[in-house]
């Protein structure tokens, strides 16, 4: 039964998941371990067996497969001769390969990728730097959204769009095309960082952001994405995301302008070891501020001098009501409003049930909480609960324009759907 009062207006933009979008991604293999020989590697091997092709054969393997990839991606020799040549740094020696050769070793090394062929959810959204083209009394924003593909393994993708509080709501068209990044480096360890190029996507949506290190090998997951204004007013955008390597889950920093480069950086300290971690959107105190759930039960609060390094910290928000009895954590970093820090929260029931809330946190001392609501202001509805994992409503992060509210919020980790409401809406709910 629909609420008598319900806190938030549903809109009727969904976004789903659409197996034709594709990304070229790096492909590699190695022979099992029993047959492995030193100095033999598989990747020589099929390197070798394209050097043996004719002239007539190279160009009929060559031009199938670019065929195919001209239709949906841009500047396919450009990549394909770009993995030839980190391909090419593998091997003991370089081979002797003119451009057709390179481009289908390349080939041979590549795949074509449907990241979200079977989900695209968990968003966050904030403000895009661009506002030129925003609409009379709205504002443009970006929002990153958790895709899924081939064997549950996560990537981030994006759209762009733009909001009139009280009006609409529209998400721009996606590219037909997606752009993999250029990775530079391969490791975040010991203050390493990876960065990702992403300048040759032409708008936000042709961004897509897989797994490239061992720490992500299964997936980057639920990016809650933040734009952070420094005390000199300078914005950046970072977003902390979980890195599971298919046996162990951490937290990461994706860091950037959002249009050229993200540069990639492993959290450190005792505190750094759980998932759903969000950031403040400024300094409280001289220092940066971090909600986390280290015990997998209650959201703590993180102060640090440094954006990386996280230590100790506390409990703030603890499970009370019969929503959120088994577990609580924030959804996406909190909002700073007159009144203090406005947290939407998630709160996990009975039969695995997960409902949206929200809480009231103190302006000048994060650690004190102020008010929460005592129910869902969201939860799944008979019409949106089946999915990959049913009963589950996610927000990564919502939007404020003033006192009003943008909530974009994954269904049963599956789609994305969006609500908004407004600050007194939010506050009156509140005990």
């Amino acid at each position: 039964m629909p609420d008598a009062h319900p806190i938030l207006d549903h809109a009727d933009v969904i976004l789903r998941p659409d197996p034709s979008r594709t990304v070229v991604r790096p492909f590699s293999l190695e022979y099992p371990k029993a047959f492995q020989v030193e100095g033999q590697s598989r990747t020589q091997a099929i390197v070798d067996r394209v050097m043996t092709l004719d002239a007539a054969g190279l160009a009929a393997e060559l031009a199938t497969t670019t065929d195919s990839l001209d239709e949906r991606h841009r500047d396919v020799d450009a990549m394909l001769v770009r993995r030839y040549e980190e391909i090419a740094a593998t091997l003991a020696e370089r081979p002797t390969a003119n451009t057709a050769q390179q481009r289908l070793i390349g080939a041979y090394f590549s795949e074509e990728y449907s990241y979200e062929a079977a989900a695209l959810f968990n968003p966050s959204a904030v403000l895009a730097h661009d506002q030129s083209t925003a609409p009379e009394g709205g504002v443009r924003f970006i929002v990153s959204l958790r895709g899924i593909g081939e064997g549950h393994v996560s990537s981030v993708a994006f759209r762009s769009g733009s909001w009139v509080p009280g009006g609409r709501i529209a998400i721009d068209p996606p590219s037909l095309v997606a752009v993999p990044p250029i990775i530079e480096g391969d490791s975040v360890a010991a203050g390493a960082v990876v960065t990702l190029r992403v300048d040759r996507s032409r708008d936000i949506s042709e961004t897509v952001l897989f797994p490239v290190l061992p720490s992500q090998h299964q997936g980057i997951e639920d990016l809650r994405l933040v734009r952070f204004t420094e005390d000199d007013g300078t914005t950046t955008y970072h977003g902390t995301y979980t890195a599971f390597s298919g046996s162990t889950a951490r937290p990461e920093l994706l860091s950037g302008d959002g249009s050229e480069t993200f540069i990639m950086r492993a959290l450190t300290g005792d505190a750094a070891g759980a998932k759903g971690m969000a950031l403040f959107p400024r300094r409280v105190g001289g220092q940066y501020i971090m909600l986390g759930r280290q015990d997998s039960e209650s959201i703590w609060l993180h102060r640090s001098d440094d954006i990386l390094h996280w230590e100790g910290g506390g409990k703030i928000v603890s499970p009370r009501y019969p929503w959120e009895y088994v577990q609580m954590g924030n959804c996406g970093s909190p909002i700073e409003v007159d009144e203090g820090w406005l947290v939407f929260t998630h709160g996990v029931g009975t039969v695995r049930n997960y409902c949206v809330g929200a809480c009231l946190l103190d302006k000048a001392d994060p650690s004190k909480l102020l008010a929460r609501t005592p129910e869902p202001i969201l939860r799944p509805s008979p019409d949106e609960r089946d999915g990959y994992v049913p009963n589950v409503v996610y927000s990564c992060g919502a939007l404020a324009l003033g006192r009003d509210i943008l909530l974009p919020y994954g269904v049963a980790d599956n789609f994305t759907a969006f609500a908004t409401t407004t600050v007194d809406r939010l506050l009156s709910a509140m005990e």
